[in-house]
């Protein structure tokens, strides 16, 4: 069997109050189009198809649309969770039906121990949950960790397999050794423990949702999908994508989406910045700037915006070799602070002809502040 794994389309996200609906449709085109010209048996989505339990009715309108168009138009099963930023409750309705069309949404626990049956390849669609849920379904308040949970559902999944058909875990947590970006807050990483892959031998593939690099976790069987976009500046140089999997014989191939308006990081001074050598920028890209300039540039946002209109941030760039120093400011004289603030602002000590001035200032200010002679108390 071939199927394709995505995952964390977070669909509704913006990235600086930017609207990324067109990038989001984009990049949704792009795995339609791998599903067709890939012949794929079924598209796997491992949670977060939404950003946030309470989706707006453009969201929510955006994400029937995809699904239909998948399910309903190019006659591809589905087989989807709810991830911990989509409302299991919400997103559950209609399920009862949805399987008429072979769209397989699982939101609960209990549906995990349900495998959906193809011919040779058994899928389990383990939800997100909380670990109020594991305890519920087993029935025991003894539970205390992820782990723990994931031991006692990994040995009642393995009851339901099928020894003549391979076994595919779809999945949303947080696997031990992942590495996880910005736009993953701890929020989305959830209060819950680290798994385990080990406790995944016997399946022939985990595809998992929830960290936002498809690279995230180095596991030949147990991967994350990725996001569906570059959700922050961190994600910048890490590519989004999809994986290609075979069954049998098992191959795993990594496929990279184009972004519509990419996410980049610039950094260089001002005046390099607004030349033409960099305006082989798309005009329509999300853009962080790291300023190597170290005088004052007035209004530099605004002045960048023009070259640049999806501007998301400016930052200085500062020597990253420069140890900071606990100030004890009782300790110091003001031209001492002075000689740290401009150290730590800018990198490098102050020059002597820096120091004159700052020293001229601070009698001026010394003097404005001492009582006139002729004032009384």
């Amino acid at each position: 069997m071939r199927f394709l794994h995505t995952a964390d389309w977070h669909i509704g996200k913006k990235l600086h109050d930017y609207s990324l609906v067109e990038e989001q449709k984009d990049a949704f085109e792009q795995i339609k189009q791998i599903a067709k010209e890939k012949a794929v048996d079924a598209v796997v989505v491992a949670g977060d198809l939404y950003d946030r339990s309470l989706p707006s009715e453009t969201s929510v309108a955006l994400v029937n649309e995809m699904l239909q168009e998948l399910n309903l138009q190019a006659k591809l099963p589905l087989l989807v969770i709810s991830g911990n930023h989509d409302s299991a409750t919400r997103l559950a309705t209609g399920s009862d039906w949805f399987k008429q069309t072979d769209f397989y949404l699982h939101t609960s626990l209990a549906e995990a121990f349900e495998p959906v049956e193809f011919a040779d390849t058994q899928f389990f669609l383990l939800p997100y949950f909380e670990m109020q849920a594991a305890r519920n379904y087993f029935e025991t308040e003894t539970l205390t960790n992820l782990n723990e949970a994931m031991k006692l559902i990994v040995a009642e999944l393995e009851k339901k397999f099928d020894p003549a058909k391979k076994h595919v875990l779809v999945a949303h947590f947080f696997a031990v050794g992942s590495l996880k970006t910005d736009s993953e807050t701890k929020l989305e990483i959830g209060g819950l423990d680290a798994v385990s892959p080990e406790l995944f031998e016997k399946f022939d593939y985990v595809a998992l949702g929830h960290l936002h690099d498809r690279n995230a976790l180095k596991a030949e069987r147990v991967r994350y999908s990725g996001s569906l976009l570059k959700y922050s500046i961190s994600e910048a140089k890490r590519p989004k994508g999809v994986w290609l999997i075979d069954t049998d014989p098992f191959t795993c191939e990594g496929l990279e989406l184009t972004p519509l308006n990419d996410v980049k990081v610039l950094c260089d001074s001002y005046e390099n910045l607004t030349t033409e050598g960099y305006q082989k920028v798309g005009q329509h890209d999300y853009i962080s700037i790291e300023l190597t300039d170290e005088q004052p540039i007035l209004d530099v946002v605004g002045k960048l915006r023009q070259y640049f209109p999806q501007l998301l941030d400016v930052r200085r760039k500062h020597k990253k070799n420069h140890a900071k120093k606990i100030i004890q400011v009782e300790q110091k004289t003001p031209l001492e602070l002075f000689d740290d603030f401009f150290l730590q602002v800018t990198g490098k000590e102050p020059t002597k002809l820096q120091q004159k001035w700052a020293r001229e200032s601070l009698l001026e200010i010394t003097k404005a502040g001492e009582p006139n002679e002729t004032t009384q108390d």
